[in-house]
């Protein structure tokens, strides 16, 4: 798969290509794609919008946007400021988000794992599924000691510069894990993110040797992880355990030597209790 056409099917936002002509899918509500793609829009770039914001960053119309804006207003979801006029998320958007974390079988089973993982390491470490080509935390368990970067649930990562990602892909058969990798924009985060493809896939190769995978200030300078994979019972990656460590605190070679082998137990112990529950 060729890489833009990889980048449209994850639906990174490319150039308008001539498509072919596709039948009409009866069943797909447009109505409701227009009020989802409503709601993300709104984000810490675009916090508060005007009705002509809200059409401009979804690419619909100004009517349509009344609609969408007007509906999830009655509803709940978004509100009027009463001075601005302009429209922001209400707090019962978290509503949709905190379902999806309450009915996941695998936070369940990984809660006590991560908590034991930061008590063994004395680090912050989380639990991360797959979105796309993004990696999207769903479990935190935070340590006492300082930690760079602030990551809440929610957050996400991409896959190809980041441990928790690396970790999932090298799960992954080799076709799939390059088909994400081509499908991700593979931009410079700092002056240590690694983008070229082969580099990127020979990183993989030692993943699936070593059962882990490593970041290191690719995504945030001061930030080092250690990563593995969750496997279900098809030994499909279903998620990733990772554990931070600030470079303030450790060297790759210490973290390598001392967090890599919890971190894997961790996955491991998480992926044995998925399977007896499948």
């Amino acid at each position: 798969m060729g890489e833009s056409m990889a980048r449209r099917q994850f639906g990174e936002q490319t150039e308008a290509l001539p498509e072919p002509e596709e039948t009409p899918d009866a069943l797909f509500n447009q109505s409701l794609e227009k009020g989802i793609a409503v709601l993300r829009a709104f984000s810490a770039q675009r916090r508060s919008m005007t009705l002509p914001e809200v059409a401009e960053a979804t690419s619909i119309t100004k009517s349509s946007a009344q609609r969408m804006i007007y509906t999830l207003e009655k509803l709940g979801y978004v509100r009027k400021h009463p001075r601005t006029r302009r429209y922001q998320l209400a707090p019962r958007v978290m509503q949709i988000g905190f379902n999806y974390l309450a009915a996941d079988t695998l936070i369940d089973v990984a809660n006590p794992f991560l908590s034991e993982l930061t008590n063994v390491t004395g680090e912050t470490t989380n639990l991360t599924e797959p979105d796309g080509v993004d990696m999207v935390y769903v479990a935190r368990f935070v340590c006492m000691k300082f930690v760079p970067i602030h990551m809440p649930i929610g957050s996400r990562i991409p896959m190809y510069c980041t441990a928790s990602g690396r970790a999932y892909l090298a799960a992954l058969p080799e076709a799939e894990s390059r088909t994400l990798l081509l499908a991700s924009d593979r931009v410079a985060h700092t002056q240590y993110t690694v983008t070229d493809l082969d580099e990127i896939e020979a990183q993989l190769v030692l993943g699936r040797r070593n059962g882990y995978a490593s970041n290191r200030e690719e995504l945030f300078i001061g930030d080092m992880t250690m990563a593995a994979p969750v496997l279900d019972g098809e030994r499909r990656p279903v998620g990733a355990v990772h554990v931070v460590a600030p470079t303030s605190r450790w060297t790759p070679a210490e973290a390598e030597a001392r967090l890599a082998p919890a971190v894997i137990d961790c996955a491991r112990g998480i992926s044995s209790s998925i399977r007896t529950l499948a």
